[in-house]
């Protein structure tokens, strides 16, 4: 800060010159929460605010710095170097760059916000290799990687040493469940993923994170979910969905026929009459939900024509052709611009 920026500090965080360290930080937590960007969402004078808060109590809460800024004012900057190795030591906080949005709650962002002013940033940072492999009959089948972790301030680091990252999961490991080994550096963990996980799903995995410099507890390890692609079924929302081939014949008469679900074959009526496009649900045959209930699958109906067709086929087309009363397109001639 220029010697010509120079603010009050006490006046901003509204408390007097005499202040304790006390009632420094309750006047710090109170305003901090009225004017934090998450409870002004677009106010930039919030933010701005907010900003100028942060900056009094980086001052006003280390005793040394409190101590310089009370004796030179506007140019306790340039008052000489910070002790060596004491509370004030090392560089301030930058909050240009600072992201709010981390934090699961604001009481997080606080006290991590306090252990940082008060201790200053945290040298070094930690990384950590995990590995999956799934769980089968004949044990472990070897390892893979999905991801890496830097240590605190990386993207995939949160507040209190917890990490973040994806898990990549066939879609039957999803739906029945499964049972993944991670390598975490040298210590190895297994976790079991619930049956029912979809993409984006977050298993959280307790006192499985990094150290936290401040509080010297362990953060615990999220896993976002994500599903490789497949072949036949998709998702429409919370519902299983896939498309259906029928011939000609079976859209004008009905038909049963088979189709396939996450758990086996079953049999479907296919109306007479239906159109292609058309979807059907099957009830109770799609997504397990993590409290096991089952969702529906919806079948989209694509009626396919016949490339090759034999001389019996064509004969018999021919005749339903020659005989036909219906026209599909008997609406159009009443089409006008």
């Amino acid at each position: 800060m220029a010697a010509t920026d120079f603010r009050d500090y006490y006046a901003i965080l509204g408390v007097t010159k005499s202040a304790s360290q006390d009632e420094i930080k309750k006047a710090y937590r109170k305003l901090a929460r009225q004017y934090h960007p998450d409870m002004n969402p677009g106010d930039k004078n919030a933010e701005a605010r907010f900003k100028d808060l942060n900056e009094a109590y980086e001052v006003l809460s280390d005793p040394d710095k409190r101590k310089k800024y009370d004796q030179f004012g506007q140019y306790w900057k340039q008052a000489g170097s910070w002790p060596p190795g004491g509370a004030g030591a090392g560089p301030g906080v930058d909050f240009s760059d600072f992201d709010f949005g981390r934090y699961s709650s604001f009481d997080d962002f606080i006290n991590e916000l306090l252990g940082r002013f008060a201790g200053g940033a945290p040298g070094g940072t930690r990384t950590y290799q995990y590995r999956t492999t799934s769980r089968g009959p004949g044990g472990y089948a070897g390892y893979g990687d999905f991801g890496g972790f830097d240590g605190y301030g990386s993207p995939g680091a949160t507040p209190a040493g917890d990490l973040e990252s994806s898990l990549t999961l066939t879609l039957a490991e999803a739906f029945h469940g499964v049972q993944k080994r991670l390598s975490l550096g040298s210590e190895i963990i297994d976790v079991r993923i619930p049956a029912g996980a979809k993409a984006g799903s977050r298993i959280r995995v307790r006192g499985k994170g990094q150290v936290s410099p401040y509080s010297q507890q362990r953060g615990d390890l999220y896993l976002k979910i994500d599903l490789q692609p497949h072949p036949f079924f998709k998702f429409e929302g919370d519902n299983l969905t896939c498309e259906v081939a029928i011939a000609p014949d079976e859209a004008v008469l009905g038909a049963v026929i088979e189709v396939p679900t996450p758990d086996g074959m079953v049999k479907m009526n296919i109306p007479a009459g239906i159109r292609s496009g058309q979807t059907l649900r099957l009830r109770g045959k799609g997504w397990v939900s993590p409290q096991g209930e089952r969702g529906d699958q919806l079948v989209k109906i694509v009626i396919v024509p016949p490339k090759d067709l034999s001389a019996t086929e064509r004969e018999l087309y021919e005749k339903v052709r020659a005989a036909r009363t219906f026209d599909p397109r008997s609406g159009l001639k009443s089409v006008r611009l």
